[in-house]
């Protein structure tokens, strides 16, 4: 994929831009500043003014039908790891369905939304909160992490980008990449906390299934599938 990449100084959501400015091609935008970034549901996302990188892009994956919808998520979150892992030693992982950790920490977090029509995606925009150069996080978020903090130097944005849109590419048409997002979960080994609308309980990830259900397998033997936002990762 070719993309056209258009920067703008500040936007309240790239995502939002986007829908606005729907056409055929391959969009990328990337803002320095966004007045209202969000994650998924009502999680916001801080970022410093020109720190980060802060951006969308507009897929048209006519080869995924409806009901594989996932696999653009697996594909997006496999390519960031693939560009971080060139520039960070530390290890990258996937906490389920798509925030992008290094140890207990989130360095990136993705929201897709996806415009079905019948079987087929019509368009997909992927906005995506990478934590760059930003040296001090301020909001009450939990665990942020930037590359800065990482590698103790700059990284140049414009270089990472073009980075990704490569790895997203390489991934997009890749016949492994539902293998190897599930080899780079986070918390793929041993059993870890959790919480439901039961509780709190200890449990091992089993699987991702195909239509991006997780599935745990909790201490009594038993196990427990889950749909975004069903279930909470205790950190």
């Amino acid at each position: 994929m070719d993309f056209k990449i258009i920067h703008i100084d500040e936007t309240d959501s790239t995502n939002r831009w986007l829908k606005e400015q729907r056409d055929d091609t391959s969009l990328c935008v990337v803002a320095d500043y966004q007045t209202a970034g969000k994650g998924c549901g009502t999680n916001s996302w801080e970022s410093e003014r020109g720190k980060n990188l802060t951006f969308s892009v507009m897929l048209h994956p006519v080869e995924i039908p409806a009901s594989g919808q996932f696999r653009i998520s697996e594909a997006v979150s496999v390519a960031l790891c693939t560009t971080l892992e060139a520039y960070i030693y530390n290890k990258v992982e996937i906490k389920w369905p798509n925030d992008i950790y290094v140890g207990d920490q989130k360095i990136c977090g993705i929201l897709i939304e996806n415009r079905l029509q019948g079987s087929t995606i019509v368009d997909s925009i992927v906005g995506i909160g990478l934590n760059v150069n930003q040296q001090v996080f301020r909001s009450d978020a939990p665990n942020p992490v930037s590359m800065y903090q990482l590698v103790g130097h700059e990284i140049d944005r414009t270089a990472l980008l073009d980075a990704f849109l490569k790895a997203l590419d390489e991934t997009m048409a890749s016949e492994t990449v539902a293998t190897d997002y599930r080899r780079r979960l986070y918390r793929r080994d041993g059993f870890y906390a959790y919480r439901d609308g039961h509780g709190d309980f200890q449990a091992k990830l089993l699987n991702v299934l195909d239509d991006g259900r997780l599935v745990l397998l909790d201490t009594e033997g038993n196990p427990r599938s889950y749909a975004f936002k069903e279930v909470q990762y205790i950190i």
